[in-house]
């Protein structure tokens, strides 16, 4: 098994982010992240022989599938379909304190990610659960557990307030938002470990930063975010570029006074705590269209965006190449080194969440059922890039019905890499930015002018 004195390199076969000979790290990293580094990878050795036998104890097939589905609500593509319910219904508050929330975990881990460049709990012994490539990412902190912690506590805090200070909910329904939040958090955080994801400290940082970030949050109110340097990750250029959306569009809404006008009307339905039968239908039916009708609009954005400034960007970046000396991130192609953005370039029209549960990219090793599908790498510094004599790739199959993928043995790695454009970039910016002004004005101001109501009572 992998320590700290030897870590695989490539010529081990394993291209795992933060594997690879100490030597490499110490001669990259400044001491003080070295030295992180090294505790943290003694550690997880420990620790990866801990997880093998709690797996070895626990693993079952619905488990496996509870806990490898239940994964897919600490992804961005959850949270870009589930954030814009709360504006379509009129909560643009808490929102607008949600994504602050959930983008600073993202980002916050992110960066930690590649500060320490920690990997992941070592597979063997551990056997690794997966679905789309998270486990191309370095491990420590947890993501999912930021985030999970995070946004579990923010909505502890509304329905908190909600009862003891606006006496909105009863003491059965805030008994019961407590626990299922409770649940929530618990089935993220422990999942990381069944699933091989995370260590044990992984998660343990990522409940403490998620906490932190809840606890800023609520001294501060609000987070304003301003000068953050997007080069942190794809989660974290889409996190912030949403922030970006949706503090421009309630710009926007005040700058033109639309206000009470158009953002308090009501839902139609019935008046009081008495509804009819027909009006509790008919408030459904048209909550469902609601919900239904943005979200669609949302990923036809999402689709005509990527596709239209995939095609417009590299021609203009390679016209202004000659007079401007163009910003350019490590690892991304500039366009004056292609002609045109392949197909697939690692960002894709259509979310991952599009596809589930029949073919969900399951990323790992297993030597029976692999096929060659090459998915994009992220978290592997430029000494890591360096000396390659073969690409970097990944592996992936299809998740079938009732079938989980797992990871205990290395065996044959699909061999192309996938290159990253300068273009990607700035195309997530502007996306999930419009994603941001679409969920939080134009939508609403839509189903306003409809007379479907935003607020839902």
């Amino acid at each position: 098994m992998p320590t700290g004195d030897h870590l695989p390199s490539e010529t081990d076969g394993d291209l795992t982010p933060g594997q690879l000979p100490d030597h490499v790290y110490n001669a990259t990293l400044s001491p003080w992240r070295a030295a992180i580094r090294t505790h943290l990878v003694k550690t997880i050795a420990q620790e990866s022989i801990a997880i093998a036998r709690l797996q070895t104890l626990l693993r079952h097939p619905w488990l496996d599938k509870y806990f490898l589905y239940s994964s897919t609500l600490g992804t961005h593509t959850f949270f870009m379909i589930a954030l814009p319910i709360l504006f379509f219904f009129g909560y643009p508050e808490v929102g607008r304190g949600l994504v602050v929330v959930l983008a600073s975990g993202v980002y916050f881990s992110s960066f930690i990610k590649d500060l320490v460049c920690s990997p992941r709990p070592f597979a063997p012994p551990v056997t690794r659960l997966i679905i789309g490539t998270h486990h191309l990412e370095y491990g420590f902190p947890s993501t999912h557990s930021t985030n999970s912690v995070s946004m579990a506590l923010f909505i502890f805090g509304q329905v908190h307030i909600a009862y003891t200070v606006h006496s909105a909910v009863s003491s059965q329904t805030y008994w019961i938002s407590c626990a299922i939040l409770t649940l929530f958090a618990i089935t993220i955080v422990f999942g990381r470990v069944y699933t091989g994801m995370h260590s044990f400290t992984d998660c343990g940082m990522g409940v403490a930063l998620g906490a932190a970030i809840w606890g800023a949050y609520v001294v501060m109110h609000k987070l304003w975010i301003v000068g953050w340097r997007l080069d942190h990750g794809s989660d974290a250029i889409a996190f912030v570029s949403v922030i970006l959306g949706i503090y421009l569009a309630r710009w926007h809404t005040v700058y033109i006074d639309l206000g009470d006008k158009f953002f308090e009307s009501v839902m139609p339905g019935g008046q009081g705590d008495v509804w009819t039968w027909e009006e509790q239908v008919r408030w459904c039916i048209l909550a469902g269209t609601k919900v239904v009708f943005g979200i669609v609009v949302i990923f036809i954005w999402r689709l005509l965006a990527k596709s239209f400034l995939h095609a417009v960007l590299p021609p203009i970046f390679r016209a202004l190449a000659p007079y401007f000396d163009l910003p350019h991130r490590r690892f991304y192609t500039p366009a004056t080194d292609y002609g045109r953005l392949p197909v697939k370039s690692g960002l894709h029209p259509i979310p991952s969440m599009i596809d589930l549960p029949g073919a969900l990219e399951v990323s790992g090793v297993d030597g029976s059922e692999l096929s060659r599908h090459v998915i994009k790498r992220r978290g592997l510094n430029s000494n890591e890039r360096k000396g390659k004599d073969h690409d970097e790739a990944g592996v992936g199959i299809n998740l079938e019905s009732g079938k989980s993928l797992e990871i205990g043995s290395l065996g044959t790695r699909a061999t192309k890499e996938v290159k990253h454009y300068d273009a990607d970039v700035l195309t997530k910016v502007v996306v999930y930015s419009g994603i941001g002004i679409i969920s939080s004005e134009i939508m609403p101001l839509f189903f306003s002018l409809m007379g479907w109501g935003i607020k839902a009572w």
